[in-house]
């Protein structure tokens, strides 16, 4: 079952693809779509969520870690989605939309 939800941050719009296991990312404004490991985190949001990276050079590499060892427990695309959701609030951005499998949009 494939999933798009669409996301803001100030001015961009950024769309999450959750496809089985894959979740894929894509600048609106762009059409770049990317893994995790080209969003822009927020660092303030990384430590409050994980407060032991306050003082590592590598908080942003071991959130991203963090992220998909914790999706990998989830066993619906909506769990995944509303997981995604709920972390990309911390990390400042206001979910929008969703859509499953070519049905309706949504608004979250």
């Amino acid at each position: 079952m494939k999933i798009l939800s669409t996301f803001k941050l100030g001015a961009d719009y950024t769309e999450v693809i959750i496809d089985g296991e894959n979740i894929m990312f894509r600048d609106i404004h762009s059409g770049v779509t990317t893994t995790i490991h080209g969003l822009r985190l927020n660092k303030a949001g990384s430590i409050r969520e994980h407060p032991d990276l306050e003082d590592d050079p590598d908080w942003q590499k071991k959130t991203i870690e963090r992220f998909k060892e914790h999706v990998k427990k989830f066993k619906t695309g909506m769990e995944k989605l509303y997981y995604v959701r709920d972390e990309l609030i911390k990390h400042g951005y206001q979910p929008m939309y969703f859509q499953i499998a070519g049905h309706r949009t949504k608004r979250f």
